[in-house]
């Protein structure tokens, strides 16, 4: 071998071998491998003349070219430990973990459902424990179901008490409104079903009121039962049953009070006995009372509007605010606060997603 020929080989190498180390991933060093070694790589290429050449040349030239190929392999086989420890280097710090911080929540621990959710269940089990179905009705009425049908007359001084959202008159001078209360449902159960009916009707309701205590759009659930021989004696039996089973005590002193409805007669207020002490109230025991609702028989011209004979059949209804019962069950001082949407007090408030309420399970362990 001629010193330009080794000259070559030297030059070619030392390119390789240059070409190897600023190769910058696996792909580009790949790529000279091939250039180099591969079938019709430059080195490859001149293992293939020794098969024209004389026995001696061979004998020299085919060391040197060997061991130029040898350099070469070393040299990719090096720099390809480098790039792949470079590459776990940078997909270790893209994806480190802090095993020092706690754990995230899956999303069934993270998530709350809401206190109102929660006792909207409650009330739907206890209710359906008893054999009540679960009535619903549109939150736009008209007048004639939220009023009239339930004996509140044109221009009769109970229709004020309701601060009601009117929407603008129709063109026949009628205005539908946002109920002020679930009763509209009511009336349609009895438009649309035959006696025996035992329903509960939970929904949103409407009145122009805010403050501490009230708030525009509120909720409630109102009960009726219509029976040909229902009286008062069945209705203080359900509601002091509700009362034991939703605030979970063995028994609890109710108080009945004449009052006034034009949808009942008669109409009764009803408190519950409690104990107030040091911010807190307690039910089932104490000397204090504490109005929770307001019920009645189901006037008889409420049920000659509904199409019901009044001398074959009576009943009884009942209503309560949501808002309320969930407020004094689980502490919750301004009504206003269900309605903010902060999560901070919703994680405090709120329930784990798979605490369903059931009677055999227990309603708020």
């Amino acid at each position: 071998m001629t010193d330009l020929t080794s000259t070559d080989l030297a030059n070619l190498e030392a390119q390789i071998i240059a070409d190897v180390a600023t190769a910058n991933d696996e792909a580009a060093l790949e790529a000279v491998r091939v250039a180099a070694l591969g079938k019709k790589g430059s080195i490859s290429a001149l293992l293939a003349t020794l098969g024209k050449m004389s026995p001696d040349e061979r004998k020299t030239q085919g060391a040197a070219i060997n061991q130029a190929k040898d350099k070469v392999g070393q040299a990719l086989a090096a720099r390809r430990d480098v790039l792949k420890s470079a590459a776990l280097d940078a997909r270790l710090a893209a994806e480190t973990i802090d095993v020092t911080l706690p754990l995230r929540e899956p999303a069934t621990e993270a998530g709350r459902i809401h206190p109102l959710s929660q006792v909207w269940d409650e009330l739907t089990t206890i209710f359906a424990d008893m054999g009540f179905s679960v009535a619903e009705g549109p939150d736009v009425e008209t007048d004639d179901y939220n009023f009239t049908k339930l004996n509140f007359p044109v221009g009769h001084p109970a229709r004020e008490m309701h601060d009601t959202f009117f929407f603008h008159p129709k063109e026949d001078g009628s205005r539908m409104l946002l109920r002020t209360h679930t009763s509209p449902v009511q009336v349609r159960t009895m438009l649309s079903q035959k006696p025996p009916i035992r329903v509960i009707c939970p929904g949103r309701t409407y009145r122009i009121d805010s403050d501490a205590t009230h708030t525009p759009q509120f909720h409630q659930v109102e009960g009726l039962v219509i029976d040909k021989s229902s009286h008062l004696g069945h209705l203080k039996w359900i509601l002091h049953e509700f009362c034991k089973a939703f605030f979970e005590v063995d028994h609890i002193n109710m108080r009945f009070r004449p009052s006034f409805f034009p949808f009942t007669e008669p109409s009764l207020e009803v408190d519950i006995q409690c104990r107030r002490d040091k911010g807190e109230i307690r039910f089932g025991e104490g000397e204090d009372w504490l109005e929770i609702l307001g019920c009645g028989m189901v006037h008889p011209n409420v049920l000659r509007a509904c199409g019901i004979d009044p001398d074959e059949y009576q009943g009884f209804a009942w209503g309560m605010g949501i808002d309320r019962i969930a407020m004094l069950k689980y502490g919750i001082a301004d009504l206003r606060q269900l309605f903010d949407s902060d999560v901070r007090w919703l994680s405090h408030y709120g329930f784990k997603p798979l605490e369903v309420p059931t009677l055999a399970g227990g309603l708020s362990s």
